[in-house]
C-alpha cells in the first residue's frame, strides 16, 4: 500500500493541477477578451459622441454664417455701402474673439477638459 498509494496521490494531484492551470488559462483569455470588448465599447461610444457633436457644430456654424451674411448685407444697406456692413460684422467677431481669448480662455479650456474626462469615464 505504501509506494502505489503515493504514486496514485501524485497522479491525482497532477490531474488537479493540470485542470486548475487549464481553468486559469481559460479565465485569463476570457478576461482579456472582456477587456478588449470594454475598450471597443468605450471607443465606439466616444467616436459616436464626437461625430454627433461635429454634426451639431457644423449646423450651428452654417446658421451663424448665413445669419452673419444677412446681417452684413442689411447693415451695409443701412450704412450706405455693402462693405460697411461686412466690416461691422467682422469687427464684432474680432472683438468677440479677443474677449474669449483674454477673459474666457481658461474657463473654456477647463469646461472642455471636464467634458472629455466625463465622457471618457462614463
Amino acid at each position: 500500500m505504501g509506494p502505489d498509494y503515493k504514486m496514485q496521490d501524485i497522479d491525482e494531484n497532477q490531474n488537479i493541477l493540470s485542470s486548475l492551470l487549464d481553468s486559469m488559462e481559460d479565465y485569463g483569455k476570457t478576461n482579456f477578451d472582456l477587456a478588449k470588448l470594454k475598450a471597443l465599447d468605450k471607443a465606439s461610444e466616444m467616436a459616436a459622441t464626437l461625430l454627433s457633436r461635429v454634426v451639431t457644430i457644423i449646423a450651428y456654424l452654417t446658421f451663424i454664417l448665413m445669419a452673419s451674411t444677412g446681417l452684413a448685407f442689411w447693415l451695409g444697406s443701412v450704412l450706405g455701402g455693402i462693405w460697411y456692413g461686412f466690416f461691422v460684422v467682422a469687427a464684432f467677431y474680432g472683438l468677440l474673439g479677443l474677449i474669449i481669448t483674454f477673459f474666457m480662455h481658461k474657463g473654456l479650456k477647463r469646461m472642455f477638459a471636464d467634458l472629455i474626462i466625463k465622457d471618457t469615464l462614463k
